[in-house]
């Protein structure tokens, strides 16, 4: 995993109960960084931490809708008052609901946006407001955003959930140059994460042969790894050590930044 020293940091992970979430807060906590995980799903985030903790590392659970002002209001001040501060936050909790823009369910837009958009641009104002100076934390520190390469490819079936990730990096740059003008100390960058099969990325997969653009699964997978320089699919270990390197001092100079972790797919 990541080689960048995080010892004495405190971390929020949100969509930490599964898939690419929890794999960024086992890269954090092994760097160094004591974790708390942020989920919805509250049986999974807290049998993620207890797994988690089982390796000697320090992981904690908060319940977070990242959809709702009040809840992250809880959950900053839970994590705060368990690490006694806060110095990352990884908005990385995401949906992906697949369909083709001729039969567009605007209830399912409006879903990602709320979990995508909304959850992201949330989760910066709560680690603004608490590790910007006068803040609870107070120390400054990083946030970073989880976009998609879906943001910088025209890949078919996903475009709602494309809109949502392009706007994902859209806030990031905004509040990195907000940060930097009012003099918070908070970085934020965002990622771009291509294909990794997790259990969203498996249904990814499932859903454009469903709606009829590839005639397997196997073939849809083959497509993406054809698009990808590196010939291959991601792997959680590749984003996670990406989140790891742009919470650290390694990327001290870096803000208002995306870094693609995508094999080259979406040069």
């Amino acid at each position: 995993m990541g080689v960048y020293d995080l010892t004495g940091r405190k971390a929020l992970v949100t969509g930490g109960a599964r898939g690419l979430g929890a794999g960024m807060a086992d890269a954090l906590a092994h760097a160094g960084a004591a974790v708390v995980i942020g989920d919805i799903r509250e049986d999974l985030g807290k049998a993620t931490a207890d797994a988690l903790r089982g390796s000697g590392v320090r992981v904690g659970f908060v319940p977070l809708d990242v959809t709702s002002d009040p809840s992250w209001e809880q959950a900053i001040t839970a994590t705060i008052g368990e690490l006694g501060g806060l110095d990352i936050v990884v908005n990385n909790a995401g949906v992906e609901i697949s369909g083709l823009v001729a039969d567009l369910d605007p209830d399912d837009v409006r879903r990602m946006l709320d979990v995508n958009v909304l959850g992201t641009a949330l989760g910066i104002k709560h680690a603004f407001r608490a590790m910007r100076p006068g803040g609870p934390a107070g120390s400054g520190g990083a946030v970073v955003n989880v976009s998609s390469v879906a943001a910088t490819i025209a890949f078919p079936g996903i475009a709602g959930y494309s809109a949502t990730k392009s706007a994902v990096d859209r806030l990031t740059r905004v509040a990195a140059m907000e940060s930097g003008k009012l003099g918070y100390g908070v970085r934020v960058n965002c990622i771009y994460p291509g294909l990794v099969p997790t259990e969203m990325g498996n249904q990814l997969a499932q859903d454009v042969v469903t709606l009829g653009l590839f005639g397997s699964v196997q073939e849809a997978v083959g497509t993406v790894v054809g698009l990808t320089p590196q010939g291959r699919l991601g792997e959680i270990a590749d984003m996670a050590d990406a989140v790891v390197f742009l919470a650290s001092d390694a990327a001290r100079f870096i803000t208002g930044t995306g870094l693609a972790v995508d094999g080259g797919m979406g040069m």
